[in-house]
C-alpha cells in the first residue's frame, strides 16, 4: 500500500464559539446569568455597566442634539451625509470588523412597553430568619448553668431537629459529655433534669423525647379546672397510637367516653403544638428572580423582560477608540471589543428567545391567567417548539430555572407543562388542571367521612373526566394530600 492525498468537499456543522456561548447563556437561571455577566464586566475591559444617571443623560444629549439639529436645518442647507454617521465614523476605525447590525448597548427592557406593572401585583420579597438552635443557645447564655450543666445543655441543644425533638437518646448525648469534658462521674439523671430545665425554654416543648411527652408537657402548663383537662391527658397518655390512627370508635370504648367527650377532649388537644420548633425555625429561603413579567392591561395579558434581572450593558467606547493601531495593545483591545460584541449579542439573542416562548406560554394558557389552575390546558414542550418554530431541545433550555411573575404568584416556566387526559367528550383535560380539582374536592369534603381515591374519581367521571384510582392515589400523594383513613376527624 502507498500512501496517498486526496481531496474531497463535504459539509459538515460546525460548533462556534459564538453559538456556543449563546447555548450556555440560554440555559443559565437569572442568577448564575448575573454570575457570568460578573466575570464578564471583571475580565472584559470593553465591557461596561449602564447605570440610570447614563440613561438620563444619554436621552439629554440625544434631545439636545435633535433640538440643534433642527436649528441647523432651519439656518443651513442640508448636509448631504448624516452627522450620526460622521461621528460614527470618526470614532471608529475601519479597521475594526463592527457588525453594524449590532447595538453597542444591551439593554435587558426587550419586550417592553413602558407600561408600569400594577400595584397589587406581588412581589417577591425575602426575609430574615434564625435557627432554632440560636435561638435556645440565647436562652441558655441568661440562664443560670453550672459548667457541667451548661456542657450538657450545649450537647441537647446540638442534638435537637428543626421540630424541636431530640434526635439522640439520652445515653447517647451522656457519652458524648463525659468524652468531651474527661469526666466520668456525670449522671443519666443530670441529663435528665438539664433536658427538663430545656424544655421550659421557648417555645415550650423543645428537647422532648416524642410527640407524647411533648404534649404533655404543655398541658401540664393549663390550669387544673380547665375543661376536659383530665380527658384529655388520659387520651394522650394510653392511646396515643390509636389517635395517630384516628381510631375514635375503639378509643370511646376503652376510654368509656361518649362522642361529645371525646370531642371536646380532642379539641383541647388540637390547641397544643405537636411540632414547637416550627415556630422558630424557617427554612432556607430559596431566592429567585423573575425573569419575565405577566401584567394585565386594557383586558389583555402582556408578556414583559423583567428590566432588574440583569445588569444593562454597554461598550466602552473610549477603550474601543484605542484599537485603531496595528500594536499588541490594539489587538487586545480588538479582541476583546469582539468578545463584548458577542456577549451583548448573545444576551440579545436569549431575551428575545425567552420573550418569544413567554408570549407562547400566555397565550396557549389564556384561561389559567383568568381563572386559575382548572383551567390549566395540557401543553407539552413539542407544541411550543412548533408554535416558536424553534427546536424542542431549545425549549427545554429557556424553560428549565426561568421564572415568571404573574398575578397568581411566581412559577417557573416549566410549571405550565403538562400531560394530558381524555375526558367523554373527546377533549382534553391537564393533569396540573385534575390536581386542582382533587385539592378542591378534599378541602371540601366531610371531615368525619372523607374522600375515597376511589370516591375522587368517580366525582371526576361524573364530569367527564376519567382517572384511573391508582392515578387520582399518585395525583394526590404529589399534592402532600393523606390517604382518606389518616384524614378523618371527629371535630
Amino acid at each position: 500500500m502507498k500512501p496517498s492525498l486526496q481531496l474531497k468537499l463535504g459539509q459538515q456543522l460546525a460548533m462556534t464559539p459564538q453559538l456556543q456561548q449563546a447555548i450556555r447563556l440560554l440555559q443559565l437561571s437569572t442568577l448564575d446569568l448575573q454570575q457570568e455577566i460578573q466575570e464578564a464586566l471583571d475580565s472584559n475591559p470593553l465591557l461596561d455597566v449602564e447605570d440610570a444617571q447614563d440613561e438620563v443623560n444619554s436621552q439629554e444629549e440625544k434631545a439636545e442634539a435633535l433640538k440643534e439639529a433642527t436649528a441647523d436645518v432651519v439656518d443651513s442647507e442640508p448636509e448631504p451625509q448624516d452627522s450620526s454617521e460622521m461621528i460614527e465614523k470618526s470614532e471608529i476605525s475601519n479597521e475594526l470588523e463592527i457588525d453594524t447590525t449590532w447595538d453597542d448597548v444591551y439593554s435587558a427592557n426587550t419586550g417592553s412597553t413602558g407600561i408600569s406593572l400594577d400595584e397589587d401585583t406581588p412581589v417577591y420579597q425575602g426575609e430574615t430568619t434564625q435557627t432554632l438552635q440560636d435561638y435556645l443557645l440565647w436562652q441558655l447564655d441568661l440562664t443560670p448553668f453550672s459548667d457541667t450543666d451548661r456542657a450538657i445543655a450545649l450537647a441537647l441543644i446540638d442534638a435537637i431537629d428543626n421540630y424541636g425533638y431530640l434526635t439522640l437518646s439520652l445515653e447517647d448525648i451522656l457519652e458524648s459529655v463525659q468524652n468531651e469534658e474527661e469526666e466520668d462521674d456525670i449522671e443519666l439523671d443530670e441529663v435528665e433534669a438539664v433536658r427538663k430545665r430545656i424544655q421550659q425554654f421557648d417555645p415550650l416543648g423543645v428537647a422532648s423525647l416524642n410527640l407524647q411527652d411533648c404534649l404533655l408537657l404543655q398541658l401540664a402548663t393549663y390550669p387544673s379546672d380547665t375543661p376536659w383537662l383530665n380527658e384529655a391527658r388520659r387520651l394522650l397518655t394510653d392511646h396515643i397510637d390509636q389517635l395517630g390512627n384516628r381510631d375514635y370508635k375503639l378509643i370511646q370504648k376503652e376510654a368509656k367516653l361518649k362522642e361529645d367527650e371525646l370531642r371536646a377532649a380532642l379539641q383541647l388537644i388540637q390547641e397544643l403544638n405537636p411540632r414547637p420548633g416550627n415556630d422558630i425555625h424557617a427554612e432556607h429561603a430559596e431566592y429567585v428572580i423573575p425573569d419575565v413579567s405577566v401584567f394585565k392591561d386594557r383586558g389583555k395579558w402582556v408578556v414583559t423582560i423583567n428590566p432588574d434581572s440583569m445588569p444593562r450593558l454597554k461598550i466602552n467606547q473610549q477603550y474601543a477608540a484605542l484599537g485603531r493601531g496595528n500594536g499588541a495593545d490594539s489587538n487586545y483591545i480588538r479582541t476583546n471589543l469582539q468578545e463584548a460584541k458577542w456577549l451583548i449579542k448573545s444576551l440579545e439573542s436569549r431575551n428575545e428567545t425567552l420573550l418569544k416562548v413567554a408570549k407562547c406560554i400566555v397565550e396557549h394558557q389564556h384561561d389559567f391567567f383568568e381563572y386559575g389552575e382548572e383551567a390549566m390546558k395540557p401543553m407539552v414542550l413539542n407544541d411550543v417548539a412548533l408554535a416558536v418554530d424553534m427546536h424542542e431541545s431549545t425549549i427545554s433550555r429557556v424553560t428549565t430555572q426561568k421564572f415568571m411573575h404573574t398575578p397568581r404568584g411566581i412559577f417557573e416556566l416549566k410549571y405550565f407543562f403538562s400531560s394530558h387526559v381524555s375526558t367523554d367528550n373527546g377533549g382534553e383535560c391537564s393533569s396540573t388542571a385534575i390536581r386542582a380539582l382533587i385539592k378542591k374536592l378534599v378541602a371540601a369534603e366531610n371531615p368525619a367521612k372523607p374522600l375515597s381515591d376511589s370516591k375522587i374519581a368517580t366525582l371526576l367521571a361524573d364530569q367527564g373526566i376519567q382517572v384511573a384510582r391508582r392515578t387520582i392515589a399518585k395525583y394526590r400523594e404529589s399534592l402532600g394530600i393523606s390517604p382518606s383513613s389518616q384524614r378523618k376527624r371527629l371535630l
